[in-house]
């Protein structure tokens, strides 16, 4: 602490619990921890003197954005310290010649937008959090959004990072340049989950903003034809700039919340944008129409307004919220599945609230099968939180087994380390390990994160596997 105090100002030290109590969870409020200390620093120097001495006195250290992450990545060490960067909040340049922006890593997502609006620009992935998330945050979880299957997840939107490492050194990840020599270590940083080093200052790709923009909102009668439907549009050729589904039970919580029109009947809805010139939309929006119609829709609306358009989205964006209006607490998912398993995967997790007495949500990013079930629960039964927990992980392996993976934009955390167990053999964890140690030789960033040790994997073993056999065994395996 005495380091601390000589290197960091005053009013950036919190280590009153009554302080550091709101820094005791991210997003995903399941799991707990109290931080010892919360260093919120204010430049790059300070952060340099934090590693420093956090690696001079064996000091984990847990880095933080906004918080809004939803995988306990930012969950603080018991005895470590928190590290918050939300005091770097400076868009520090936008150059229109390259189209890009440089800023820090605090900086919200949405405030990069609403800065390059004026020349035409935006920035690209937009997470629902948008509006809180901050950029640091995004990078290590490799966010995306509901823009992300045509435009690409935050790797395809950062072309530079400049990174403290732990022992204090800043290096400069990526390049300027379209391409840069040696190894693409940019790639390997984003989506590290602050377990590499700390991001100072990133480099965003700005586009321009569409001409002219236009949502179709299709409905079902069964999620079957819904999931099939998604496969038509995308071997019709046709790249949505968002292709986003909602089951019964979510349309149902989201437009008592929002109001945006959706169709209380429908057992799914799709919503499907196409965005650029005027002839291209229009010429698109129809094919579109063709193919839901061909794939059974039993109603189609298309957004006449830019303001209808926004409350089509409106719905999809604020689902997290309005689960809080019908149930106590939710548990929200993220798993990645091919997307010809969406019907199948969606049936599993219906007999699956049956199995653990749990109601679920399904909201999703449809077009790239990135899968957000939102398992609704009371906090204040242990019984549910456990069942919950339970149920969660399932989903998580069913994802594994169908060959996909157990997380799209979320990241791993410590919420889904045991199915890294699941998903990855001991030696291909090991290469992670390694990975790690090249940046981290001590083990101190974000540990105990992301990477399950052997001991890990062994016990979860001994828990889930019976007498050989597998859950779910009727489905085909990758």
């Amino acid at each position: 602490m005495a380091r601390l105090k000589s290197s960091i100002p005053a009013h950036c030290i919190l280590s009153k619990t009554e302080d550091t109590r709101p820094y005791e969870c991210d997003g995903l409020s399941l799991y707990r921890t109290l931080p010892p200390v919360v260093v919120l620093p204010e430049n790059e120097e300070q952060i340099i003197a934090v590693l420093q001495g956090c690696k001079a006195f064996n000091v984990p250290i847990v880095a933080r954005g906004a918080g809004t992450g939803l995988s306990g990545g930012a969950m603080p060490h018991a005895q470590g310290i928190l590290l918050g960067v939300a005091k770097l909040n400076r868009i520090k340049s936008i150059d229109l010649q390259s189209a890009t922006a440089v800023v820090q890593p605090g900086v919200r997502n949405l405030a990069i937008s609403e800065a390059a609006a004026a020349y035409g620009l935006y920035y690209a992935p937009d997470p629902s959090s948008q509006i809180a998330c901050s950029i640091g945050g995004n990078v290590a979880e490799n966010s995306g959004g509901v823009h992300c299957l045509k435009y690409g997840l935050t790797i395809h939107n950062v072309i530079r990072a400049r990174v403290v490492t732990i022992d204090g050194a800043v290096v400069e990840l990526g390049s300027d340049a379209p391409d840069s020599p040696g190894l693409d270590l940019l790639a390997v940083f984003i989506g590290s989950e602050g377990m590499l080093g700390i991001v100072t200052e990133v480099t965003v790709r700005l586009i321009p903003k569409p001409a002219r923009a236009r949502v179709i909102m299709a409905s079902f009668a069964s999620v079957e034809t819904a999931g099939q439907a998604v496969t038509d549009v995308i071997a019709a050729g046709i790249i949505p700039a968002g292709l986003e589904m909602m089951d019964k039970r979510a349309v149902h919580m989201v437009e008592p919340f929002v109001k945006a029109g959706y169709d209380l009947d429908a057992a799914a809805i799709l919503l499907c944008e196409s965005d650029g010139t005027g002839e291209e939309v229009d010429d698109e929006i129809t094919r579109m129409e063709a193919v839901f119609r061909k794939a059974g829709a039993t109603r189609l609306q298309v957004s006449r307004s830019e303001q209808e358009r926004l409350i089509f989205w409106a719905g999809r964006k604020n689902a997290f919220p309005a689960a809080g209006r019908v149930s106590p607490d939710y548990y929200c998912m993220d798993g990645t599945i091919p997307r010809r398993h969406l019907s199948r995967v969606l049936s599993a997790i219906e007999q699956m609230e049956d199995e653990y007495g749990l109601r679920c949500a399904n909201v999703f990013h449809a077009g790239d099968g990135n899968l957000h079930p939102l398992i609704m629960f009371d906090s204040n039964l242990p019984a549910e939180v456990e069942r919950a927990e339970k149920f969660g992980a399932a989903i998580l392996e069913l994802c594994v087994q169908v060959g996909g993976t157990v997380t799209g934009e979320h990241g791993v955390g410590i919420e889904k380390i045991n199915q890294m167990c699941v998903q990855f053999t001991r030696e291909e964890l090991d290469a992670f390990a390694a990975v790690k140690t090249a940046f981290d030789p001590y083990g101190l960033l974000n540990p105990e994160k992301v990477i399950p040790t052997l001991a890990r994997c062994a016990e979860y073993g001994k828990m889930h596997v019976h007498e050989g056999d597998i859950r779910f065994p009727e489905l085909p395996r990758f």
